[in-house]
């Protein structure tokens, strides 16, 4: 018999600045990531021995977030050692991802209770060590796409300019970003989905003082001779203050099944209701969202109307305002109390962070059904629909 999966708790760290002398720079990606583990205990009060798997979202799977990080981040956090764990990599979505999988399990009557959990620490581990300076395509996929492929900021570059998107509207778009986190936090709306790590309190690249005028003053960031020799057409609109900062963080997310939370006392919170995910050009990369979107909404049986608060990744500001022209959606239901140009962007982390915060805003607004979506390197998007119980 099929059975449905409910969340029945969520939580994550401030995020913190990605770079040395950032908060949670001098602290290992695996102790980090333990910190949301073992808080998913203290608020629900389980015994960990009755968690079947924690199955875990990085990108940067080197170094330190090396070796299946999520075995060591449970037992990190004292989890029984008969407890297992797994590490996935749909890149941007890895933690969303694992939310997917962890549903899946549990309706397939695979596992009973489940962390859903992701982890990045791009102080430690910079965005693209995992390559090693070497080509992870071959030669096929060079064959197939013979102009070459390009970075996420040229494909952001080509997404403002299609979707005719200008550089004032992508600048108020983040400024609005950060007024939002900034009430937010100043309101108390994060406090209930925070666990500690040290002294920091808040979202550490949050800026309250952020403004349009301030925004429209920084120089392009993906502008050079080579990029601006194959895309003579672009007039170089993204900037660092459009796009998405690089993040420490860790976020996890308890799922069980409607049977298993009954027996063990503890609330559901959500049930996770439709997921999907969904391919898209690998040069525009960044507008999966759109499809995957549609998909999930259908499989659904809902329209955008139907949806009361949105999660939509903010790594860089044309894409949200691209997916919001193509779908229809009311921006202000889109990332309520900011999104990733403001809170940040840990990668691994970031599908958990995003579902920590739709599941709040959701019970902060009374909304019913929340969507979250993802857009991911390689031009892969997830989307996942819950509603609140």
């Amino acid at each position: 018999m099929t059975k449905t999966a409910v969340i029945v708790d969520a939580v994550r760290t401030p995020l913190a600045k990605g770079k040395p002398g950032g908060a949670y720079s001098e602290i290992h990606p695996v102790d980090l990531h333990s910190t949301v583990l073992a808080a998913l205990v203290d608020r629900t009060g389980i015994d960990p021995a009755v968690v079947d798997d924690v199955i875990s979202g990085a990108v940067g799977q080197v170094g330190e977030q090396s070796g299946n990080t999520a075995r060591w981040a449970a037992l990190a956090a004292g989890f029984p050692e008969s407890v297992p764990g797994v590490t996935v990599d749909r890149q941007c979505g890895s933690s969303q991802q694992a939310l997917h999988f962890a549903a899946q399990g549990v309706i397939a009557g695979a596992y009973d209770v489940v962390i859903a959990s992701g982890v990045e620490s791009m102080s430690r581990i910079p965005i693209g060590s995992q390559t090693l300076g070497k080509d992870f395509l071959g030669s096929k996929v060079g064959a197939r796409y013979d102009n070459g492929l390009v970075p996420q900021g040229i494909s952001a570059e080509l997404i403002a300019q299609r979707w005719n998107l200008s550089r004032a509207q992508l600048d108020e778009f983040s400024a609005e970003s950060h007024q939002r986190a900034t009430t937010a936090w100043k309101n108390g709306f994060f406090d209930s989905q925070i666990a500690r790590v040290n002294e920091l309190g808040v979202d550490e690249t949050i800026r309250p003082d952020t403004t349009v005028e301030a925004l429209s003053a920084l120089r392009p960031a993906f502008r050079n001779d080579h990029w601006a020799a194959r895309y003579p057409e672009l007039d170089w609109r993204i900037t660092a203050g459009n796009s998405s900062p690089v993040n420490d963080g860790a976020a996890a997310v308890l799922v069980t099944s409607e049977e298993a939370a009954a027996r063990l006392g503890l609330t559901p919170r959500a049930r996770v209701h439709s997921f999907a995910v969904a391919g898209d050009d690998p040069i525009f990369m960044l507008t999966g969202i759109i499809p995957a979107t549609h998909k999930v909404l259908a499989r659904a049986g809902l329209t955008v109307h139907d949806i009361d608060a949105f999660e939509v990744n903010e790594a860089f500001a044309p894409v949200v305002l691209a997916w919001q022209a193509e779908t229809g959606a009311d921006l202000a239901r889109v990332n309520i109390n900011g999104g990733a140009i403001a809170i940040g962007h840990p990668l691994g982390g970031s599908g958990a962070r995003l579902m920590t915060t739709l599941l709040h805003n959701l019970e902060q607004t009374g909304g019913r059904y929340g969507l979250q979506v993802m857009c991911e390197a390689g031009g892969l998007a997830n989307a996942t629909v819950i509603e609140r119980i």
